[in-house]
């Protein structure tokens, strides 16, 4: 509010410092001039009889400030004729509109459109909020400038195509990832990304370029897992769901213990009536072997459904047994909401928490499925 103050007093101060000349009268000067002249004629005549100058001086003196007087005279005459009345009101109001009403709109415009109840904000502060407010926007932005000046740093477009896929300018990411191929040679990795922005841009699906480049990256690297998976998504979307099983469940029998992608390979599996082999299982549980999972893709709905639950039956068991396997507990709990039996998850989950109560690390792992299958509480 004092810095509101502060301007309005500043406001003021300008405005009277223009208005105020406007205010005085033109032809107050001229009548000051008359009279000063006049009283310079009397002056001449004050000398000539006193003797202090001579006729033809006096003379001289007097024809020049009577043109002086004379010209007084006609500006006087001048300002009061209508006209220059007229003009000079004109100017009066024009200086007075420029000085009074512009400020007057710009306040009001401000009023109505600006942000007066916004707090002050200090340099610095202002500062560090732009350097963390910079959006991925502007960075894409500057890699995008960098790019065009320098066309052939395929360095700025590994870079860039990962952004490009995660904001979902997926045309751009697959175009950036051929440069990076045309650029920089092909490898495994690299065509199993170009088909990924491609499956992207496709909405999800396996197009045949997309299938290509993943089918080129298993010809580099036979154990590329990204083209694995998807030549096993292209398998379910042409419905050969037997070929896409086969494919997943032969990369979760080879796969390290904690690898991140495993859970995403079940959730497959899954989706194609196959259950996800047992790991780290004893012999006589080890589940079904790829050829049996194979074969589950070739079953009518009705016998594969019955299948999928003998096999959850089988787990809960073996979990009623050996209730520390806490693996086994997340994928008995994932089955059941996938089954849509959400009662029998809640009765596993509790069974799952009394077996793991002793182990707090494994006791976590439990909470954490619960939460994000949606059964916590």
């Amino acid at each position: 509010m004092l810095l509101w103050s502060v301007f309005a007093v500043m406001t003021a101060v300008a405005i009277l410092s223009v208005l105020w000349p406007l205010s005085r009268t033109a032809n107050g000067q001229a009548g000051s001039d008359i009279a000063v002249y006049r009283d310079q004629l009397d002056e001449v005549d004050r000398d000539r009889k006193a003797g202090l100058i001579g006729e033809a001086e006096a003379q001289a003196a007097r024809v020049e400030v009577s043109r002086r007087l004379i010209a007084a005279a006609d500006r006087t005459e001048f300002d009061h004729s209508p006209s220059v009345g007229s003009s000079l009101w004109r100017r009066r109001a024009a200086a007075v509109a420029a000085v009074v009403v512009l400020p007057l709109v710009a306040a009001a415009l401000y009023l109505a459109n600006g942000s007066p109840q916004l707090p002050g904000q200090p340099l610095e502060a202002r500062l560090r909020a732009v350097h963390q407010d910079t959006s991925i926007a502007v960075l894409i932005s500057q890699a995008e400038a960098h790019l065009e000046r320098n066309p052939n740093d395929a360095r700025g477009y590994e870079v860039l195509a990962p952004v490009y896929l995660r904001v979902g300018r997926f045309s751009d990411a697959v175009n950036a990832r051929r440069k990076l191929i045309t650029l920089s040679g092909e490898n495994a990795e690299r065509q199993s990304d170009l088909g990924e922005a491609l499956v992207a841009a496709a909405n999800g699906i396996v197009t045949a370029d997309a299938k290509s480049a993943f089918e080129r990256a298993l010809v580099l690297e036979p154990g590329e897992l990204k083209a694995k998976f998807y030549i096993g998504i292209a398998a379910e979307q042409d419905g050969d769901r037997g070929k896409a099983a086969a494919i997943w469940s032969q990369m979760i029998d080879k796969a390290p213990a904690g690898a991140p992608w495993l859970p995403m390979v079940r959730d497959a599996l899954t989706r194609v009536g196959a259950a996800p082999p047992k790991a780290a299982a004893p012999a006589a549980a080890t589940g079904p072997s790829v050829e049996d999972v194979a074969a589950a893709g070739t079953m009518s709905e009705k016998d594969r459904d019955e299948m999928v639950r003998g096999m959850v039956a089988r787990l809960a068991n073996r979990l009623r047994e050996n209730g520390s396997d806490v693996e086994g507990w997340q994928r008995l709990l994932r089955a059941y909401v996938v089954l849509g039996e959400r009662d029998k998850a809640h009765e596993a989950a509790a069974d799952a928490k009394r077996a793991l109560a002793s182990d707090p690390d494994k006791l976590r792992k439990i909470e954490e499925m619960l939460k994000s299958l949606g059964l916590e509480g």
